[in-house]
This record gives structure tokens, sequence and C-alpha cells, in this order.
């Protein structure tokens, strides 16, 4: 049974970093695409970034330079370090795994497409302040 659980979101200011963690069991952590989504109040949730087997990184656009996502294969664990935040990163940051193993893309982004990603944690909420 696949499972996922994230932590790490809270509360900081406008310029402050957090790190995301997302801890993964029931399944081969470096065989499969793993990607960390956001849903913000009132909107659709969104790709912020991907990492496909072999470890190749992707971005969404408003995050690049500023979000890092990276993973621990022997830990089981997904993280994402997000630095120079800003209040629209307010929002519910969600990890996901495509059970088929490699990522599938598509043009809303250059990451995963979240239709592909079968297996969602639960989200860990950070909120930005100004």
């Amino acid at each position: 049974q696949v499972e996922l659980a994230e932590s790490g979101g809270g509360s900081v200011e406008a310029g402050g970093s957090v790190l995301l963690s997302c801890v993964g069991s029931g399944y081969s952590f470096s065989s499969h695409c793993m990607g960390w989504f956001r849903q913000a109040p009132g909107k659709e949730r969104e790709g912020v970034a991907g990492i496909d087997v072999g470890d190749i990184t992707t971005y969404a656009d408003f995050v690049k330079g500023r979000f890092t996502i990276s993973k621990d294969n022997a830990k089981n664990t997904l993280y994402l370090q997000m630095n120079s935040l800003k209040p629209e990163d307010t929002a519910m940051y969600y990890c996901a795994v495509d059970s088929s193993g490699v990522c599938q893309y598509g043009d809303d982004w250059p990451g995963p497409i979240e239709s592909g990603m079968d297996y969602w944690g639960e989200g860990t909420l950070v909120t930005i302040s100004s």
C-alpha cells in the first residue's frame, strides 16, 4: 500500500525559507516519478516541481531559482526547499507519486501532469505573511 506523508509547513514572513518533506512507503522510491503540487485558497491545484527517474528535475516558472526539489532514496523522503518566499506562495502543498514509473508530461507546465500522479499525501499548509 502506497502512503505519502508531508511535513514542514508553517507560517513564515515574506523572504523567508521553508523545507518541506514527504516520506513515502509501499513503492520503490528511486524508480518512480514524484512531484510537489500546491493549491491556494480559491484556486485550482497546480504543479510546483517534479523529479523523474534519474533525478531529472522540472519546475514551474513561478518558482524557478527559488525552490529546489530533491530526494533521498535511502530515507524514502522527497524534499522541497523553498527560499525567497512570497505571499502568493501561500497554499496547501502536496506530494504525489506516479506508480507507473517515469513522469508523464503534458502542456500545462514543465513537470509531470497531475492526472498521472495516482497517490497523494494529505498536504501541509504553508502561509507567507507580508
